[in-house]
């Protein structure tokens, strides 16, 4: 896998290398080629946002999506629909042997969404991603993982494997527990987005916003791909879903990369999220959800990256 230096990637030739790495839908494929995520997070009081995290791996591409969860969240996740596998393993004494045991059958895993602050099911989150770190499992870091990441910056230091996808306020907090310095939301500028990521070992950092900084160490790309006027919640999740599909196709690969994998599948993700989210806004206006924004990711994904099928 060879990349071409950065700056010669705009917003066309990003375009262009990701609809390079989508994978064309041949008759010889077997399930879970295409992809198969693990979602780690959700609680009694967030469910929604594990679901929108797996599904949306799944309507981006990926061919199964597992959500490990405590016990409490997981009749409502599965009563959202039948396609994601659920695990109400999280809150178990042994949820870290138990969930390492599917950690090789997994392409990806988005940490974080729905995952509340509770201390014993942040600690077993703590330990699972100290134990899978050695596998190079790429990780999405999102919600209250990421909470938990500005308590302990060493869980993510040097993985080269992780993205953190931090909005506004997570940024912030991020920016105070690593660099010590506390920022005002109207400064943040895409050098305080690359300080952080260096300072963490050039972990890739998405800072969403009004346009979405991808950043990793001294590289850093914008996409201004135009969303929609609300803010409804759950768009954060949908966005950390993508990523983990795009994140396992530009890892696995042949094709030449226009900037690094990591950037190249936040890109895509970012790109992804705010045009479904735009297609839904022209649809649906202020009543707007986030449940809204899943019957679009398909339309959006073929006007982005041009799905193809193959014989």
């Amino acid at each position: 896998m060879t990349d071409v230096p950065t700056e010669m990637a705009g917003a066309g030739e990003l375009l262009r290398s990701l609809r390079a790495v989508v994978p064309r839908l041949r008759a010889q494929q077997h399930k879970g080629q295409a992809g198969r995520v693990g979602v780690l997070g959700g609680s009694a009081e967030y469910t929604g946002a594990p679901y929108f995290a797996a599904i949306t791996a799944m309507r981006t591409g990926a061919d199964l999506a597992h959500v490990f969860c405590p016990r409490d969240a997981a009749a409502a996740i599965k009563a959202y629909g039948p396609d994601v596998i659920v695990h109400p393993v999280l809150d178990a004494p042994d949820a870290v042997a138990q969930i390492r045991e599917w950690a090789p059958r997994l392409c990806s895993l988005v940490v974080g969404p729905g995952l509340g602050r509770d201390r014993r099911t942040l600690d077993t989150v703590q330990r699972l991603v100290e134990a899978l770190r050695p596998l190079e499992l790429p990780m999405v870091f999102d919600a209250d993982a990421l909470w938990l990441v500005a308590q302990a910056p060493d869980l993510v230091r040097g993985y080269h494997s992780a993205v953190l996808t931090p909005n506004a306020a997570e940024f912030g907090r991020l920016y105070k527990a690593v660099l010590h310095e506390e920022l005002a939301v109207a400064h943040y500028g895409e050098q305080h987005v690359r300080a952080l990521s260096r300072e963490l070992g050039d972990v890739a950092i998405v800072r969403k916003g009004r346009d979405d900084a991808v950043v990793c160490g001294d590289t850093a790309l914008w996409c201004s791909e135009p969303g929609s006027l609300r803010r409804c919640g759950g768009q954060g999740d949908l966005l950390a879903g993508a990523l983990a599909t795009l994140l396992h196709w530009t890892k696995t690969t042949n094709q030449p990369l226009a900037v690094d994998a990591r950037l190249l599948a936040a890109y895509g993700a970012c790109a992804l999220t705010r045009r479904a989210s735009r297609l839904a806004f022209e649809r649906h206006g202020r009543s707007m959800l986030a449940s809204d924004m899943l019957q679009h990711v398909h339309t959006a994904f073929e006007q982005l990256f041009e799905d193809r099928v193959g014989g």
